[in-house]
């Protein structure tokens, strides 16, 4: 593989992506958004183009234009976004979005992958040249979870892999075997917050991939603005599966957990 397509949602794992390709001497063609992949990209991409969100019709052009027949998908694109009033769909974003029998997650990308299959172009796995930032099991933290802290994430892992089969979301809130929150459309981080209004100190996290997890695109990732959003509710415990989950800044965040007294682990 001597080039790759690099279309990039929000967020540091397109920066990361692109810094990894370029070490292994793999030219990085970045399809970037306007008002959502960070500018800053431009500086580790060989060339880029900046598309609205809506322009399916134009990045299947621009794959076709450049013959790159591989891409990867890195750095989330808010499903917020779809309702959003301001956003303007090309003709093929609505028929596909017409096509797809409802607009969660999955169904949402599995149908974007079809597409960009039947023009050529194959999605690669989206850890490809990242796999050292995947997790592995144990603690990273100096601080292990207590006894009743463990039982919040057993609890809780359970819980995250029921509403991933669903495809509702990859987090849970946790206190004392009670759920605070559910992520949704709204995010990890935002409903840490949630859930932090509602039960305040000491919480548990637990991010999980959803079963039979697809690993070209939505896999689970955490990092330093992970670590932060604990902070700010006075959380206790982060929970992630290993093998699944990226840890994006993994020093510095793990840095700030110790010093806060947050227990990082992987399951």
């Amino acid at each position: 593989m001597n080039k790759i397509g690099l279309i990039a949602g929000e967020g540091k794992f397109p920066l990361l992506f692109a810094q990894a390709a370029k070490a292994k001497g793999v030219f990085v063609t970045g399809f970037a958004f306007l008002k959502l992949t960070d500018k800053k990209l431009k500086k580790y991409v060989d060339e880029i183009f900046w598309l609205n969100v809506g322009e399916l019709n134009k990045l299947l052009e621009l794959f076709k234009q450049n013959r790159i027949e591989k891409a990867i998908m890195a750095g989330k694109i808010p499903k917020v976004i779809l309702f959003n009033s301001y956003l303007k769909k090309d003709k093929e974003t609505d028929f596909l979005l017409s096509k797809v029998a409802d607009k969660k997650d999955n169904s949402l990308l599995i149908a974007i992958a079809d597409r960009l299959k039947e023009k050529g172009v194959e999605l690669l796995d989206s850890t490809t040249f990242l796999s050292h930032l995947l997790a592995i099991s144990g603690t990273f933290t100096q601080r292990e979870p207590s006894a009743s802290e463990w039982e919040d994430i057993y609890f809780g892992r359970e819980l995250a892999k029921r509403i991933g089969d669903l495809d509702i979301g990859q987090s849970v809130v946790i206190k004392d075997k009670a759920i605070l929150a559910i992520e949704s459309i709204e995010g990890t981080d935002a409903a840490i917050r949630r859930g932090g209004k509602l039960g305040g100190a000491g919480i548990v996290v637990v991010k999980m991939s959803r079963p039979g997890q697809d690993m070209r695109f939505d896999i689970p990732v955490v990092g330093l603005e992970t670590i932060r959003s604990l902070v700010k509710i006075r959380g206790r415990v982060l929970a992630i599966e290993s093998g699944k989950t990226l840890i994006i800044d993994r020093e510095e965040a793990i840095r700030l957990a110790d010093r806060k007294g947050i227990a990082v682990v992987a399951i």
